[in-house]
């Protein structure tokens, strides 16, 4: 049984607000740079960024983070920038669902080498089943859901939703 959490309406309007925080909380910096965590992650950021870009004279970078979402110590993590790039800038490091934290920890953890202006963290969901000390900067929506329920979010062509399964 599926419950419809967000339709492409309210999910445009979550990703503007994101948006303006991040440009608000970033407005004495010249650039940015949004990774967003392969997947939905990279979906989400590209739009965001897309956003950002419009709304700001901030340059904006969009980088991919890839992680193996199941299993983050079987791969090494790796983005699709060198991570000289990242040095001295500001950065959001994004995904679609934040649900036990893992993978927006191991995330933060590559980041950690680098010495960065400033870093947040933004999610479209935030479920409230942390097994990390992690949180997101910036969210869509948080959830209280159970341990057996699953949050899924489809990026289609004009037709973006969130589902609780």
């Amino acid at each position: 049984m599926q419950n419809k959490i967000l339709s492409h309406e309210e999910i445009k309007h979550k990703i503007k607000r994101i948006a303006y925080q991040i440009y608000e909380t970033n407005i004495n910096e010249t650039e940015i740079v949004i990774a967003g965590i392969n997947g939905n992650g990279v979906i989400f950021a590209k739009k965001l960024s897309e956003v950002l870009a419009n709304i700001s004279d901030l340059k904006v970078h969009l980088s991919e983070v890839y992680i193996n979402k199941n299993n983050p110590l079987e791969a090494e993590i790796s983005t699709s920038l060198p991570k000289e790039f990242y040095s001295n800038k500001a950065l959001v490091l994004v995904d679609d669902v934040l649900n036990s934290g893992t993978t927006l920890m191991y995330g933060v953890k590559y980041f950690l080498d680098v010495p960065l202006k400033k870093f947040k963290t933004a999610v479209l969901v935030n479920r409230n089943h942390k097994k990390y000390p992690v949180k997101a900067d910036f969210k869509g929506i948080s959830l209280s859901t159970s341990l057996q329920e699953h949050v899924h979010v489809v990026f289609e062509e004009n037709n973006d939703y969130v589902y609780l399964e």
